[in-house]
């Protein structure tokens, strides 16, 4: 049997890759150098795992750790600034990330008031509507302004700011603030957009850590 398309080698060479993009970022020929696997079965290896979200794509194209490896690191780095996020601005805060064509929250944290969003942790939400799944989404004008908003496009009355967390390069998760419209009006960005974006930078930095 070829071992390089079944059995324990693709496991071994699968690994192999992961131990690559762990140390950082790998163009195509660096994952190759680094693993000694073949060329088209590193690619193919590496497009496989990238399915499964096990590997990603940084905005220069290198092979990095994908979200669900960073998820958990990230959600365990955020709840400081949530908690900040959410005492500056009484508004509730959730994390999201990607999985497929749905976002995951991650972590939340409900406002004080008593009329409040409220998303529980483990909820799958729409990544097509919402400001946390256009950021998830990568659209270019989100990316290059740094936020996206939205107003009753998930949820009459909601309007919510969003701002990717980023990991190697790559969207690794949302943070959102959202609340109802009569709070947050229906332009939250000009109100929340800064705060948001601060928090975002927040859980990169204890994420993601200078040596």
């Amino acid at each position: 049997m070829d071992m390089s398309v079944a059995g324990v080698g693709v496991l071994d060479k699968a690994v192999a890759i992961l131990d690559a993009v762990e140390r950082g970022p790998h163009t195509l020929p660096e994952l190759v150098a680094a693993t000694g696997i073949a060329r088209a079965t590193a690619h193919r290896l590496a497009l496989a795992l990238a399915t499964h979200g096990l590997v990603g794509r940084d905005a220069a194209g290198h092979f990095v750790l994908g979200p669900r490896f960073t998820a958990a690191r990230v959600a365990e780095a955020s709840r400081p600034a949530l908690e900040a996020l959410r005492d500056a601005t009484g508004e509730s805060v959730q994390l999201y990330v990607r999985r497929g064509a749905q976002r995951l929250c991650v972590a939340s944290l409900d406002s004080p008031h008593e009329l409040r969003t409220s998303v529980p942790v483990g909820a799958l939400l729409p990544l097509d509507r919402g400001s946390a799944g256009a950021v998830l989404r990568g659209l270019p004008d989100v990316l290059r302004r740094g936020w996206a908003e939205s107003v009753a496009e998930r949820a009459p009355g909601v309007a919510s700011v969003s701002a990717p967390v980023r990991a190697g390069g790559a969207v690794a998760a949302a943070v959102c603030l959202s609340g109802p419209i009569e709070r947050t009006s229906t332009s939250p960005g000009a109100r929340f957009a800064r705060a948001v974006v601060d928090a975002a930078r927040r859980i990169e930095r204890a994420a993601h850590p200078s040596p």
